[in-house]
């Protein structure tokens, strides 16, 4: 199958790509390099050194025997973007090309605007190309759990919801609840992605991930095949995070009480998730939601978990309770539903969590001495309110 990767320079982007290529699948992938800027922009850096493009791509041709093709450009621009899927002529569209910190939207006016900016009009913009090139191309749009924020409902793995509203019946989407301008930018992505197929009839997976860890998958044998693993207050996924702190002799930075529990997945069962859903496509013209998680913690256990794999591997870590820079629940009612991956064969995680921290506790030691200038971007600063 020939797949497009928009956003292949990140670190689901990236893993995937060389996933995809690895199962003999054709990729190519376009990228902006925003990302690069824009950790440099807050004074942080990859806990784990990546190469640029052109040597990762030299690197999974010498090491894997692979083929990637990449495209340095903004999918912003309508006119590049539908040029580079007509020249690749792709059965699928994987979309990552967005900005993805909620952090990130939330610093000022100018990060909310770019961030609701660049969302929307790159998926907009995705979906007309898509119309005019092939529709028939598969659409696999990365969305998030946060979408839905913390109902006191299960949260159904849907679009639609049948409701009765002062005694009137009537099916209407999904309530959501997103927690930053970042997640609202995906709230808006879903009801955009649901009027395309309601207008045209465009094939499209919509799929609510949980937060991401993990340093690697088996395809990553060679340094320069590393993908990036961000750690700061602003790009930092929870458990990523906590991994550079335990290395780094610091405190675990645990937001409030850490009662906040959250849908989780290992890079490995991210990747292999994606697969499923981009080798086992919906019908024709249909819009699935895919809910995209295996295991649901709240961020104390992590950060227990943390402290106990590192009193294994020699380090002594502390916990410590900061005042939580973002507006949620402390304690809360959370159960998503998953029916769609296991049906795909997702029947558990591939890693467990426990050998995963040990795999990422290592890899970050060895970039210790690189990761100490680096202390200061770590604990929240960035405030929602």
């Amino acid at each position: 199958m020939k797949v497009m990767i928009l956003g292949i320079d990140g670190y689901l982007g990236w893993a995937l790509a060389l996933r995809l290529a690895a199962d003999g699948h054709e990729v190519s992938g376009i990228d902006n390099l925003y990302t690069r800027k824009a950790v440099e922009e807050v004074g942080s850096t990859t806990a784990l050194p990546i190469s640029s493009p052109e040597e990762r791509i030299t690197a999974a041709k010498e090491v894997m025997g692979v083929d990637i093709r990449f495209y340095e450009g903004d999918i912003t621009k309508y006119a590049f973007l539908q040029k580079t899927i007509r020249k690749e002529n792709p059965e699928a569209i994987v979309h990552f090309a967005e900005q993805r910190s909620a952090p990130y939207s939330m610093i000022d006016v100018k990060h909310a605007n770019y961030t609701l900016t660049n969302n929307l009009s790159g998926t907009v913009n995705l979906i007309y190309a898509v119309r005019k090139v092939d529709p028939r191309i598969h659409i696999v749009k990365m969305g998030t759990m946060g979408e839905f924020g913390t109902p006191k409902f299960d949260i159904p793995e849907a679009a639609f919801i049948d409701v009765s509203i002062n005694g009137k019946e009537d099916r209407i989407t999904v309530p959501k609840w997103g927690g930053s301008w970042y997640h609202w930018s995906k709230v808006h992505d879903t009801n955009n992605l649901l009027f395309a197929n309601r207008l045209w009839g465009l094939t499209m997976t919509d799929i609510m991930q949980g937060p991401v860890y993990g340093s690697r998958i088996p395809e990553i044998k060679d340094p320069r095949l590393f993908t990036r693993l961000d750690f700061d207050e602003v790009w930092g996924t929870v458990l990523n995070r906590y991994c550079v702190e335990a290395v780094l002799g610091m405190p675990l930075t645990q937001y409030g009480q850490g009662g906040q529990t959250r849908a989780f997945l290992s890079l490995e069962d991210s990747v292999h998730s994606l697969s499923l859903l981009i080798d086992n496509p919906p019908e024709h013209g249909n819009y699935r939601v895919a809910n995209q998680f295996t295991e649901l913690y709240s961020v104390r256990q992590l950060a227990e978990m943390t402290k106990e794999i590192a009193k294994q591997l020699g380090i002594n870590v502390q916990i410590k309770e900061f005042e939580n820079p973002r507006v949620e629940l402390e304690k809360h009612y959370y159960n998503p539903e998953i029916k769609v991956l296991p049906a795909l064969g997702l029947t558990a995680p591939r890693r467990n969590i426990r050998d995963e921290l040990k795999v990422m506790i290592r890899d970050v030691m060895e970039n210790k001495e690189r990761l100490e200038p680096y202390r200061g971007v770590i604990a929240p600063k960035t405030k929602w309110r």
